[in-house]
């Protein structure tokens, strides 16, 4: 087999800097962040005056930066439920990106919080809904004239929708609580490709350890009895390839990998906190005699599921030492400051001597997800929340929802799915049968798009049908910790039969433990300020001191320590914790780091708090 694959070198283009979209690269690419022209539209008056037309607008933001953030240039955080950005493409842009006639012209978007349009000099191209998650358009048909073009970008945010899945974003003029500053309009990287008319959409990898196979799902562009390619590299040897002709605008390629039906070597290539090996992929395109597409990948090998009462990564036992990750700067916001922002978090959790980092309440940018699959990190990927439930609220969340399962499954990072966190949106889960279908909806529903990972239904409390079962508790007094958690098996599993920390019940009525592992997955929360601290600073418990903020942590880590398997050879307990949190965030001052991502204690001593010792 001879497929084409594309001539950049793939290996060195993920280690310099993470692209966009990490999983799919193109030689065709223009990275269009920077300067943009941009308005505030208050009074929603610029449909009616056109303004898609091109007009220049007033100010400068630097995309993708949100218009509330500093580094936007903006930095305005008060009640705009409206906003246009302008860019003018050149023909130096469309030569940049290698576009001619006969090709396709598409502009993607990382990410606009909410609700999106887009026109092209002046043609609505396309529309999306959806904060968080991806969409890409085709410009082709509305390069009507030499140019330059004319980009224009429309995002409504309404501040007060609570129906709108938000996460941690306030409907509160100031932040307050444990809310932060909204995230309106584009926060996520914008990108030009210029395709063939045939051309790959989607792509997923799925694996089978048993059978030593990895199978690509390929969505094309259209229907085409073209063929599919796939060849598999590791370390510049070919260990796979196969093809398959299209079935429709489909194709399913299962590739045999040499080595891996040998049962005594096949581990070798397997993905792994410690061992992370990632293998190069290409996906090519072939219709009468000419490559039509091709893309370069990569893939990690490895399963997860639950079983025994533990967690299990390629069938292995593995203790989960997680932190709860805002994915907030005090200058971008949610959006990064940087692409070498999003690899130094990555690399900061696993210094600190973290395997595990819950993403909460964000579906967070894919350059994350890359560096998490770069250097080993599992993740547990969150949905954003409502705070109102209706059936507009249901059918936004399972929507977008939908759509971010579809984006990020592919990442061997991503080990758990949690579609719900402490019934935020569902606040009547245990009372109303409506927004308990919801939960036990969503929990099917990610089992439907994704069968090969956990999923928690409700992250905290009121949990019905759930992989896991998992409990918040900040309680900060550790002897108090450890009559909870360290302690036999049977007294831990009463505790998800019962009321839990938080007053509320862990397991909804009706449900049935069969042996679930159980998780502590928020507790801590150490409030500690060497600074100027933000107003309402908070935390659960409050350090006075360096030495105090060392004694607290560790108490806390280590009652929640000694009730995990795997404390001097226990077989039962805790499968796993989530540490709240990594960074402070505002008000929140509960990090173990500034929100400048400065460590509050030396990383050696906080490595040696989250490792834990033997006692």
């Amino acid at each position: 087999m001879n497929s084409q694959s594309p001539t950049f070198d793939i290996r060195a283009s993920r280690q310099e800097v993470a692209r966009p979209r990490p999983q799919m690269l193109r030689e065709s690419f223009l990275d269009l962040s920077g300067q943009w022209g941009f308005a505030h539209d208050d009074d929603d008056r610029g449909l009616a005056q056109r303004w898609f037309d091109g007009r220049e607008l007033p100010q400068a933001i630097t995309v993708p930066f949100p218009p509330e953030s500093p580094a936007s240039g903006i930095g305005a955080t008060g009640f705009h439920p409206v906003v246009w950005y302008r860019r003018e493409l050149t023909a130096d842009d469309l030569a940049a990106v290698g576009h001619e006639r006969g090709r396709r012209l598409l502009v993607h978007f990382g990410a606009v919080d909410y609700r999106a349009r887009v026109w092209l000099d002046g043609q609505l191209v396309g529309e999306h809904e959806g904060g968080h998650t991806p969409f890409a358009l085709d410009l082709t048909d509305d390069l009507r004239a030499a140019g330059p073009h004319v980009l224009v970008v429309r995002a409504e945010d309404d501040p007060h929708d609570l129906a709108q899945p938000r996460g941690k974003q306030d409907w509160h003029e100031a932040p307050h609580a444990i809310w932060y500053h909204r995230t309106t309009g584009i926060w996520q990287p914008v990108w030009l490709e210029s395709v063939a008319p045939l051309h790959v959409e989607r792509l997923l990898w799925t694996c089978d350890l048993t059978d030593g196979t990895v199978t690509a799902q390929v969505d094309l562009s259209h229907r085409t009895d073209a063929e599919v390619r796939v060849r598999i590299e590791h370390e510049g040897a070919v260990i796979g390839e196969a093809a398959v002709r299209a079935t429709g605008a489909q194709a399913s390629v299962t590739v045999p990998l040499a080595g891996q039906e040998n049962g005594q070597e096949y581990e070798r290539l397997l993905w792994r906190p410690g061992s992370p090996t990632l293998l190069d992929a290409w996906v090519s395109v072939e219709a009468e005699g000419r490559t039509e597409d091709a893309v370069a990948s990569y893939l990690g090998l490895r399963s997860v599921r639950v079983g025994g009462g533990r967690f299990l990564l390629n069938d292995r036992p593995v203790v989960l030492r997680s932190v709860l990750s805002q994915g907030y700067w005090p200058e971008s916001h949610l959006a990064a400051p940087s692409e070498h922002a999003l690899r130094r978090e990555a690399e900061l959790i696993g210094e600190l001597g973290f395997n595990a980092v819950r993403l909460h309440q964000k579906i967070e940018d894919p350059r994350f997800l890359y560096h998490a699959d770069r250097i080993g990190l599992l993740v547990w990927g969150e949905m954003a929340a409502t705070y109102a439930f209706s059936r507009t609220s249901v059918g936004r969340t399972v929507a977008e929802w939908t759509e971010a399962v579809r984006r990020d499954a592919a990442h061997p990072s991503i080990v758990t799915w949690v579609p719900l966190n402490e019934s935020w949106g569902v606040q009547h889960l245990a009372l109303r049968d409506d927004q308990r279908a919801l939960a036990e909806a969503l929990y099917h529903l990610t089992k439907a798009l994704d069968p090969t990972r956990p999923v928690i239904s409700n992250d905290g409390w009121e949990l019905g049908t759930s992989d896991l079962w998992t409990m918040h508790d900040y309680e900060s007094d550790g002897r108090t910790l450890a009559e909870r958690y360290d302690v036999p098996i049977e007294e831990l599993r009463a505790h998800i039969g019962d009321t839990g920390p938080a007053d509320r019940p862990v397991r909804l009525p009706g449900t049935e433990d069969r042996g679930e592992p159980v998780m502590l997955t928020e507790f801590g929360g150490v409030k500690w300020s060497k600074g100027p601290e933000a107003d309402g600073a908070w935390g659960y418990s409050e350090a006075v001191s360096d030495e105090d903020f060392e004694r607290r942590v560790g108490e806390i880590l280590g009652a929640v320590q000694r009730g995990t398997i795997g404390h001097r050879g226990r077989r039962h307990g805790l499968a796993g914790w989530c540490w709240t949190q990594l960074t402070d965030t505002l008000q929140e001052t509960n990090g173990l780091l500034s929100e400048d991502r400065e460590p509050k204690l030396p990383i050696e001593r906080l490595r040696a708090l989250v490792l834990g010792r033997e006692d």
